[in-house]
């Protein structure tokens, strides 16, 4: 006890935490949570207190929590070979064979991959690209990047830019040019209560249509989005979403850049978002998934168009000047091959696929009527559940009221972990995708208790 005690009073004298009440946290009003150990999908805090983690930490620990396989691959490698550079030419056996093992599971069309360490690393480099690219083709003007409101793409000075979420904005001086925010495909918070999926999916089209012969198709480089929402809400797309934008970005010469950071590597019951639904990107921003969190590892997946114009531009202009000093850092190249390797023999798309298809059944089932549920939506092992006031007239609470919260405490009270996400009064859940029944059904009983000692 004493040296919890002690942890307690260091963590609040020295540890700067991530999205945090700072001020709060350093008077000790809100709790210090300092976890031990954690196995399949439940972690375990200092004290004992076992949790069902159906956040999967961030969306990212997919094989599960305990893979010795992992942990045996890392211990390895260091003993091996802890730390060499990638630069000029240089690569290790784990690093060369993971990026073979992510590109034979890419979408078609893809070429090479650029290893970083995280989400918003790989999103920073895929801004650097996309300026190069449009340079060495002659077209300096051509800069301007499109994201969607809602979407979120790092934390980062421009993949905070590109996040279009006001909690990543307010006080930062973000967003900065030249970033463009376009409609987000959130059915659910449409304008127009009457308006039909199909109709919704046009009026986005047209927002960004009208966004580009507003700018001009000469100065608009790429568009940037995730297959589906994530931190904004997580919201899988309309039907035909995809294919209608996809249409726009060709027309124009339009770079399509997919965000797969939380659904690469079979978040959805399929290996990429962007096969789920039937993207065609030119680059791919990979993370989470990629190690399953058991070591920091990011990517940029560069297809075949750029990257043919890449080597033309170091023919032209000599060596790449961009790089990281951890870029495809062994330690997490090795944990990335022993976790992909993992989720094919354990069969996780497809338990992704079933169980997320079973647990979202589920999840509307218990709440979806309730009174003040107003949408349970999700895809594969990805759920979010919307509270309002009143569901007739789709009235949402006051965020003072901060209903989402407490609905997350009330959570975590019956043992679950579940997600309050910005921006509204919304549950989130995204579980390991080694997730059983059994396991759902637990979440889902725990999310009815929890709905009920607050709302009633």
């Amino acid at each position: 006890m004493l040296t919890n005690d002690q942890l307690a009073k260091w963590d609040r004298e020295a540890f700067f935490h991530p999205s945090t009440h700072l001020a709060q946290h350093a008077r000790g009003e809100t709790p210090t949570r300092i976890i031990k150990t954690a196995k399949g999908v439940h972690i375990e805090d200092r004290d004992g207190k076992k949790m069902l983690d159906a956040f999967a930490g961030l969306y990212c620990v997919n094989v599960g929590y305990g893979r010795t396989e992992i942990a045996d691959a890392i211990a390895e490698q260091a003993r091996e070979l802890a730390y060499y550079h990638a630069y000029v030419g240089h690569g290790t056996e784990a690093s060369v064979t993971l990026a073979h093992m992510v590109l034979e599971r890419a979408p078609a069309g893809m070429s090479k991959v650029y290893f970083g360490l995280s989400g918003s690393d790989a999103n920073e480099t895929n801004i650097k690209l996309i300026w190069y690219y449009n340079n060495i083709r002659g077209l300096p003007e051509k800069k301007k990047i499109i994201s969607r409101w809602r979407g979120y793409h790092g934390s980062g000075v421009m993949t905070g830019s590109l996040t279009g979420l006001e909690t990543f904005h307010n006080k930062f001086d973000l967003p900065r040019a030249p970033i463009l925010h376009t409609e987000a495909p959130y059915y659910f918070r449409r304008a127009d209560m009457n308006m039909s999926e199909e109709a919704f999916v046009s009026h986005c089209v047209s927002e960004l249509e009208a966004m580009i012969e507003r700018e001009g198709a000469d100065t608009i480089a790429a568009f940037i989005g995730e297959p589906v929402l994530g931190t904004g809400g997580i919201v899988p797309p309309p039907a035909g979403y995809w294919e209608a934008i996809q249409k726009v970005l060709n027309k124009h010469d339009i770079l399509l850049v997919a965000d797969e950071v939380v659904t690469g590597f079979g978040r959805l019951g399929s290996m990429f978002g962007s096969d789920h639904y039937g993207m065609k990107p030119d680059l791919i921003t990979i993370a989470k998934g990629l190690t399953s969190a058991y070591a920091p590892l990011s990517g940029s997946i560069v297809g075949d168009k750029m990257w043919k114009v890449l080597e033309q531009g170091t023919d032209e202009n000599g060596p790449i000047g961009h790089g990281w000093t951890y870029s495809a850092h062994p330690i997490g190249a090795a944990a990335g091959v022993a976790n992909l390797k993992l989720i094919d023999e354990l069969g996780l798309l497809k338990n992704a696929g079933d169980t997320g298809k079973y647990f979202n059944d589920a999840m509307r089932q218990a709440v979806g009527n309730h009174a003040n549920v107003g949408d349970v939506r999700g895809e594969g092992l990805m759920c979010a559940v919307e509270f309002v006031a009143d569901k007739d007239s789709r009235t949402f609470y006051d965020p003072s009221q901060k209903i989402g919260y407490q609905v997350a405490a009330a959570l975590a009270a019956e043992g679950v972990i579940g997600r309050a996400m910005p921006q509204g009064d919304i549950i989130g859940f995204a579980p390991p995708l080694c997730l059983t029944r059994e396991e759902a059904d637990t979440v889902v009983g725990a999310m009815q208790k929890a709905v009920k000692s607050v709302l009633g």
